[in-house]
């Protein structure tokens, strides 16, 4: 069977780049993925899937089999914006294929994943390997916004629990098993407006603030580490101040912060270490954790504080196992199990909820939010049969711990 899995994926691995190509030619950001959502909608009609909804947020989820042991390949279908065009060799919408490797925004990141779940999912159901499984192909929205809100909404409104969740990022087609979390946090000092004529009648907002981005920088270099997942981090992303014109002393300053959680982190953990910064207290800063309210692209607003849980599965856990089970019996080599730089939708289906998720990607994470951005053609017809036969693998690692 995994011959037979092996050869269709690569039959119809000319279509899904012609799938992907299309993708990529729908520009798709955060909150904007309507176009792209009625694109997949099309390719999985034409497929075959048993069901296809499109829930209140926007989500789109295919479905093939009906049995009881449920699984979701998922894919977010939002992408970052361009930036400078300048920096890209061609027309980030207009993808190229170049040496066998297409390029593109979001070709990588990850409507790559998205093109090959979409045909995974089908052959899955071609080749009869869906026996006593659910299996749900998921395209996501406003990811890269708000990691893992898609999923809160999945479980919580759709009233959709898999008992499994394969993360389609980007991994190089290795077994990925966990990632660091992430917060958001702002720090806020106020001040006292004057001319700016006469700046010593007034307390100025952005100097007192400045001591706190200094003790900032310095404390990202002794933040925990962790042999797995890594060092956490701390980083100012943005800065902004308010005063009543040009010409006058600012009476507010406001940072924002990039906080990476390793293991034995905690968000509350995180906002302490700067509320004791020795300049924090002496400027009278005030630290918050700013909350995600914004509309997706069907209006629907689910507002969720900026908080996405560091996880981590363990490497003898039948998930793991069955994706390392399958990729051997696929490929003929154990797979590198390892974890993400970036942050992914696990943050809500194992961070925030314990569905024991797993990644398994075409293309290289590298690449991401970059002019770069690409995924190898090679990967597509590998990540297909990887999909396919991962609901069977799966099964039998969790009968055998049952």
């Amino acid at each position: 069977m995994n011959r037979v899995i092996l050869d269709r994926s690569k039959d119809s691995e000319q279509d899904c780049v012609q799938f992907l190509l299309d993708l990529i030619a729908i520009r798709s950001m955060s909150s904007d993925e309507g176009a792209a959502i009625d694109r997949i909608k099309q390719e999985m009609e034409k497929l075959g899937y048993d069901e296809i909804t499109i829930d209140p947020m926007g989500n789109i989820l295919g479905r093939v089999g009906n049995g009881p042991v449920i699984i979701a390949l998922d894919a977010h279908v939002d992408t970052v914006d361009v930036g400078d065009p300048s920096l890209w060799d061609m027309d980030p919408f207009e993808a190229v294929i170049k040496d066998d490797v297409i390029y593109g925004r979001g070709a990588g990141d990850m409507k790559g994943s998205l093109a090959a779940i979409t045909y995974g999912g089908a052959l899955a159901k071609e080749l009869g390997l869906i026996d006593g499984v659910t299996l749900y192909v998921t395209g996501t929205v406003q990811e890269e916004d708000c990691d893992g809100l898609c999923w809160q909404y999945i479980v919580k409104e759709d009233k959709l629990r898999p008992d499994c969740v394969v993360i389609a990022e980007p991994t190089n087609l290795n077994i990925h098993r966990g990632q660091r979390g992430r917060m958001e946090m702002e720090v806020h000092t106020k001040g006292l407006s004057s001319h700016g004529a006469m700046p010593e009648r007034g307390v100025n907002a952005i100097y007192k603030i400045s001591p706190i981005i200094s003790d900032i920088e310095k404390l990202n270099d002794g933040l925990r580490d962790d042999p797995f997942l890594g060092k956490g981090t701390i980083t100012i992303s943005h800065i902004r101040s308010t005063s009543p014109s040009l010409n006058a002393v600012a009476d507010s300053a406001t940072i924002h912060i990039d906080r990476r959680l390793t293991a034995g982190e905690t968000p509350e953990s995180a906002v302490a270490e700067i509320e004791h910064l020795e300049s924090f207290r002496r400027a009278e800063a005030k630290v918050v954790v700013p909350e995600y309210d914004t509309r997706s692209y069907t209006g629907l607003i689910y507002p969720t504080p900026k908080i996405y849980p560091t996880w981590l599965l363990e490497e003898d856990h039948y998930a793991v196992q069955a994706g390392a089970e399958c990729y051997q019996q696929l490929f003929g080599s154990r797979p590198k199990i390892d974890r993400w730089n970036f942050s992914t939708n696990g943050v809500a289906t194992m961070g925030l909820l314990g569905i024991p998720t797993i990644g398994f990607g075409p293309a290289n994470e590298i690449y991401a939010h970059s002019p770069q951005d690409q995924c190898p053609v090679d990967h597509l017809s590998k990540a297909i049969a990887f999909y396919a036969a991962f609901p069977q693998a799966f099964m039998q690692k969790k009968e055998e711990v049952d």
